[in-house]
This record gives structure tokens, sequence and C-alpha cells, in this order.
């Protein structure tokens, strides 16, 4: 990293369904294309789902499940020959959006994931708060319904549950009996489609409620919105609208914004993260 802007930049796939081990090769091989441009780097930054235990030093909470209870930052350090700082990739994002991206000159930021999974972060002053346990910021696994459906985590009815876009998308299916990506439900929604808008208003309401209550905790400067849902332009409008309502207070002063960096904020959060660490 150069003032905060990337130099090189390569993409491989991880391919997680190979397993652990195969995932620590994966990375390693990129780590080593990396190296050879970079070779005075003293350390490595990684974002992962999930994060790593302060009581065992493995890898907990992870929704690449493979990963759990692995000793990855240990695994990656053996694997390239220097240290490694492994840090959940939420907070990579939060990071780099409050550091270089759309949150710049906020002094609190919460960073949202909202993708695959639902995740977040909280950045103040330029430096994560990670929390005692290592579970800052983890909106996606607040319960909103005791009695919604199961996660992988344990719990019945969390936000992830609601708003990811596979969580959508599987409500859309038992509703309606057909399949369809995110990004299609919401196009169906806005053309009319019965179906398509209960399941999107559902959405909006569930996403406005859960972010109520981060909101109403933390009362941050800026909300900055990434993943691949952050591409929906009701999250901005009838979403922000949904949050006003429940949030604690008479008006909605915090901005709901769209990241500027774009997929690569995670790197770029775990880059600045080995930086400052390192």
């Amino acid at each position: 990293m150069e003032a905060n802007r990337p130099i090189f930049r390569e993409r491989i796939a991880t391919e997680s369904e190979g397993g652990y081990r195969h995932i620590v090769d994966r990375v390693g091989m990129i780590a080593d294309l990396l190296l050879r441009r970079a070779p005075d780097c003293p350390v490595i930054g990684v974002g992962t789902p999930g994060a790593v235990s302060t009581r065992t030093g493995r890898m907990k909470n992870c929704n690449t499940v493979c990963l759990n209870g692995e000793d990855l930052p240990g695994d990656l350090a053996r694997r390239v020959g220097r240290p490694v700082y492994v840090e959940n990739d939420a907070n990579c994002f939060a990071l780099a959006e409050a550091i270089a991206g759309a949150g710049r000159g906020a002094a609190l930021v919460f960073g949202v994931i909202m993708g695959t999974g639902v995740g977040g972060g909280i950045v103040y002053r330029g430096e994560l708060l990670q929390g005692l346990q290592h579970i800052g910021g983890e909106w996606g696994h607040h319960s909103i319904d005791p009695d919604g459906p199961s996660c992988y985590c344990g719990q019945r009815g969390c936000v992830e549950r609601y708003v990811s876009g596979p969580a959508v998308e599987s409500l859309y299916r038992e509703r309606t009996g057909r399949v369809a990506s995110m990004a299609a439900i919401a196009d169906r929604a806005r053309a009319g489609e019965p179906g398509a808008a209960a399941v999107f208003e559902q959405f909006i309401d569930r996403f406005g409620r859960a972010l109520a209550n981060v909101i109403s905790i933390l009362d941050p400067d800026a909300v900055i919105i990434g993943g691949g849902l952050s591409n929906i332009e009701e999250l901005y409008g009838a979403g922000r609208a949904a949050v006003a309502r429940c949030v604690f207070n008479d008006e909605l002063r915090t901005p709901l914004l769209p990241n500027a960096l774009g997929d690569s904020a995670g790197v770029i959060g775990a880059a600045l993260l080995g930086n400052r660490t390192g």
C-alpha cells in the first residue's frame, strides 16, 4: 500500500470446498505471488469470515465452517514464513472505508457487510474496536425473533437469517415456489410482482429494525454499507426510512452511505491492519 492505495492486485478463488488445508495452500499461493512484488513486506494481513478467539487463538464463528477451531494465523505464518495478522473480513471492510473510503473524516464508523452473510465492524478515530471477546460489530448474529428460522450459529431469528441474500432468496422460494437471485427479486418487486414485493418489503423492514438497534447503541457518525446487497438503491431510501422509524430518537441524522472502495475494501483493510500492527 502507498498512501492507502493498492500498488498491485491479484485475485484467485480460495476453493473452500476443498477443505481447510486447501484454503491455507491457496492463500499461501497468493501471498507468495504478492511477496514477489513486495519482498520487504514484514507482515501479512488477512481478512476472513469469523474471527480469532481471544481464548484459544483459533478461528471461531466462521460461516466457512471448515475454518472453525483451526490455527489459521499460525498455519499461514508457517506457510509464508513471516507474521500473519488475521482479522474478520467485516472489520477489514470497516477499517478500509473509515480510513480511505466513504467514512473518511467521521470519528465513529459502523461498517456493514450484507451479502451471502451479514457482518459489521466498528472503527473509532481510525482504530478497530474489536471488543473484549473479539465480537465487536457482529450485528448479523443478534436475534430479532426467537421464533424465527434457525441459524448455523445455534440461535434462531438472527439478522443474517433475514437480510442476507440467501435468506431473502430462500423466503421468496418458500412463498412463491420460484427460484430467483436477490437482484432479480428486487427487480420483480419494483415491477409490482406481489410475491416479490411482499418479500422485499419484509427485507427492508427487518433491515431497518436491525440497523436501528445498532445505531441506538453506538450512535455512529456514519454507517457504510458494503457487500453484494449494497447496490440495492432502496437501502438508502426506504431502508433509511425504516431505520428512522425504529431508532431511539425523534430524527435520524446518521448518514447511510454506499461504500467507496468496492469489493476490494476487505483486502485493503487487511493490508492497513498489517501496516498498523506490524
